[in-house]
């Protein structure tokens, strides 16, 4: 009982940090994507635009899957920082490509057009498990 005591006084705070270094990871990803967004989100999703709320529900879980990878594999906070940037920036320039792709699909989102949010979504979860991947090695 007592060596389980001791593991968990040791390892709490590191799994603490490491989580919270992950989370921070995950907001400025979502922050970074709502910049380099020509449309609003947040608004649109306040405003009960679906197609919106599906669009950044895709994203956050985008930019969570590599950041996930990299917490289940790091072993310092330093290699979740480095992988864990890495993992943001691929899946905040994901949309990006997207974009150069599909240049309509912003302004058809912005209508509530879910065919748009749908394939969207559909890219950015594909690439997060790619990039996933991709990290894990």
């Amino acid at each position: 009982m007592t060596d389980i005591l001791a593991g968990l006084a040791t390892g709490l705070p590191l799994l603490v940090m490491h989580f919270l270094i992950t989370a921070i990871l995950l907001v400025v990803g979502v922050g970074l994507h709502a910049l380099l967004t020509p449309m609003k989100e947040r608004e649109l999703v306040a405003a009960g635009n679906t197609a919106a709320a599906v669009s950044l529900s895709a994203a956050t879980l985008g930019l969570a899957l590599p950041l996930g990878a990299t917490l289940a594999t790091a072993q310092t906070v330093l290699d979740i920082l480095i992988w864990g940037a890495i993992g943001v920036v691929v899946q905040v320039a994901i949309f990006t490509i997207a974009r150069l792709i599909a240049p309509s699909l912003p302004s058809r989102i912005e209508k509530g057009d879910m065919a748009a949010a749908i394939t969207l979504a559909g890219w950015q979860i594909a690439i997060g498990l790619l990039n996933a991947a991709a990290l894990v090695g």
